[in-house]
């Protein structure tokens, strides 16, 4: 079970965080908080975090600061800046002191999730607990436990990552692997190509937020990858035989 540190100086964040997630789905045993940098520097030995939440302002300190400072004692955890400030001098010095991502608040349950499953595979070489596993992956329906490690990983990081720049040479690298082998492998397993599972699982999380929410399409489609809207709507179109708009229509009238 991992263990996860959140400092912010509001507790009212603190709270929300805390609450945020089904933490023991993701491996989170035990969460600790701290209000002020000298509360972490009292306590971080004893609390030995694997993933440290870090507000950017502490107080009257900087959250990139106190992750200066730790690194210098030889203390080291996967840290996540949290900020309010859409700042790009925050954001560097955030990458510069070693984050691993930068999360604009309020945070929202869906990015952090993807954001400490994306940690928990890629830095601390975890997987996610049986009772996660349980669940069947949504294009290929076949459930998680039923995958090789391999395979399991790589769906996993397109759940985390799917709205983002990924590619399979991108996880290819990662892995330190040849795509082309990477891609045969996947097809073999899958019976799908990458790039279109890449494309099904976008398309899939597009329609979920396409039926349950009223959020524009446009930002939708950005939200899972797409920068070409007339890509999206051919991709959509093809792959469920309607447009978005029609998609939500129908879906409003079962509700």
């Amino acid at each position: 079970m991992y263990t996860v540190l959140i400092v912010d100086d509001e507790p009212n964040v603190l709270e929300g965080v805390k609450r945020l997630l089904d933490w023991e789905k993701l491996g989170v045993g035990r969460i600790w908080t701290a209000k002020t940098s000298l509360e972490v520097m009292s306590h971080i030995i004893d609390w030995n975090p694997d993933i440290c939440l870090v507000d950017v302002r502490i107080g009257n300190d900087m959250g990139y600061e106190l992750i200066d400072c730790l690194s210098g004692l030889g203390i080291h955890s996967n840290y996540i800046m949290m900020s309010g400030y859409d700042d790009f001098h925050y954001v560097r010095e955030a990458l510069r002191c070693g984050a691993l991502d930068y999360l604009l608040k309020p945070v929202g349950a869906e990015e952090l999730e993807a954001c400490i499953r994306k940690v928990i595979m890629e830095q601390l070489h975890g997987t996610l607990p049986e009772a996660e596993q349980k669940n069947g992956d949504p294009i290929l329906k076949i459930e998680y436990e039923a995958m090789s490690p391999l395979i399991h990983k790589i769906v996993l990081m397109v759940a985390a990552e799917y709205g983002g720049h990924i590619s399979l040479k991108i996880i290819a690298d990662k892995f330190r692997m040849n795509s082309t082998y990477l891609g045969q492998i996947f097809i073999k397993e899958t019976g799908m190509k990458f790039s279109e599972y890449l494309m099904c699982y976008r398309l899939c999380m597009a329609r979920e937020q396409i039926v349950n929410s009223d959020e524009k399409i446009a930002v939708i489609a950005a939200s899972v990858g797409y920068t070409n809207m007339n890509y999206f709507y051919q991709q959509f179109n093809q792959y469920y035989h309607t447009t978005p708009s029609e998609m939500r229509i129908r879906g409003s009238e079962r509700n």
